[in-house]
């Protein structure tokens, strides 16, 4: 199969453009599914990594999964959460600050439910790869200025 990273990192590269552009009015949304764009610190070079993902609420909260299209490896904004568990999220206008932490036991398996209701494909992605993909919840802050 031929190396198409080039490929997805150009088109995420145009997703965030045009979200941000638009306020989410363009990209950040799907017939029954919706994208936030995840600001996290890297945690080896320090800089902002923002990066467009589906999600669901939960409450107040939001979750997004770190299923990297069922690959064995995790992706890069997972590990930036586990090293820097604080982050903004862009929701259409609206900016956010959260901090992350990984779903467990009754919660985890009651977000699969769904989370694969919204998004057929988690179920394949889960198939796919030998590691237990997160649920990572996005706690919401105490006040959104705090994202700014």
């Amino acid at each position: 199969m031929p190396n198409i990273r080039w490929l997805i990192a150009l088109i995420t590269a145009l997703h965030r453009f045009v979200y941000r552009m638009s306020g989410g009015w363009i990209g950040g949304r799907l017939p029954g599914q919706r994208f936030l764009l995840l600001t996290t610190r890297g945690r080896r070079t320090g800089l902002e990594r923002t990066q467009p993902l589906l999600y669901v609420r939960d409450g107040d909260d939001f979750v997004v999964v770190g299923s990297n299209g069922g690959d064995d490896r995790p992706p890069a904004w997972w590990l930036n959460l586990q090293a820097r568990p604080e982050a903004r999220v862009q929701v259409d206008r609206e900016r956010h600050a959260v901090r992350a932490r990984q779903a467990r036991g009754d919660e985890l398996a009651k977000l699969w439910e769904t989370l694969e209701q919204s998004y057929r494909y988690y179920v394949d992605y889960r198939r796919r790869t030998s590691r237990e993909i997160p649920v990572v919840i996005l706690e919401t802050g105490p006040s959104p200025e705090r994202a700014q």
